[in-house]
């Protein structure tokens, strides 16, 4: 059986590409800012002596880890609903993508401060300053530096994973993708060409971060 590719539907349809990769670009530039801080607070608290701070920050994080993301999406968007907290589409995925990353660049989080040398803390606390500037000055700047590689590679896992958000009708790049499989019938093409978007994104993603690691970090990103 022969199949002919087609294209000509390509030229109307960049419009509705170029919305969705937007929106995907929005959900994870939110998703990255919020994700991340409350990551290194989880990390820092994950660290102090208040065991039931501990425990309730294990429990979260091996919670997220081992459960879908697609159930973790549906539970905001369709169970929170029952007990009266009704969020739109967009906000259910920014929640649900946030929760998400913050869980798994907390190990990632954790384990760069625990490689910075306990030396350098000791010292700075000797030098007068308190545990907090130290945290914010000495250990989180050396950690950021360490972690990320790795760091990085997690932002675009969750740009990718944000495919997953067009269950809930969120215009993303794969709602939009969707939309236009079932109006041009065109299903090879048709992904085929978000397939490519999705590269590109990932691609440019990444050298933006590097990018900006270099710029920020203390001693820049190699």
């Amino acid at each position: 059986m022969s199949y002919g590719l087609e294209f000509g539907w390509l030229q109307d349809a960049l419009l509705a590409i170029a919305r969705g990769a937007s929106m995907t670009m929005m959900l994870i530039a939110v998703t990255t800012v919020f994700g991340s801080a409350i990551s290194v607070l989880l990390a820092a608290g994950r660290r102090s002596g208040n065991r039931l701070l501990r425990q309730a920050i294990t429990a979260y994080v091996e919670l997220i880890r081992n459960t879908p993301f697609l159930v973790q999406l549906f539970f905001i968007f369709f169970g929170l609903p029952s007990l009266g907290i009704r969020l739109d589409s967009v906000w259910a995925a920014i929640l649900a993508m946030t929760l998400n990353m913050a869980a798994f660049t907390t190990e990632i989080v954790g384990a760069g401060l625990d490689a910075v040398p306990k030396g350098q803390r000791e010292a700075a606390l000797a030098l007068g300053l308190r545990p907090r500037q130290v945290f914010v000055k000495i250990v989180l700047p050396q950690a950021l530096q360490i972690i990320f590689p790795a760091l990085t590679s997690q932002i675009v896992i969750m740009m990718l994973e944000s495919a997953v958000v067009s269950q809930i009708s969120v215009a993303e790049l794969t709602y939009q993708g969707d939309m236009l499989q079932a109006r041009t019938f065109r299903a090879f093409e048709t992904y085929f060409i978000i397939t490519l978007a999705y590269l590109g994104l990932s691609i440019g993603l990444r050298r933006l971060l590097v990018g900006a690691g270099r710029a920020t970090l203390p001693a820049g990103i190699s």
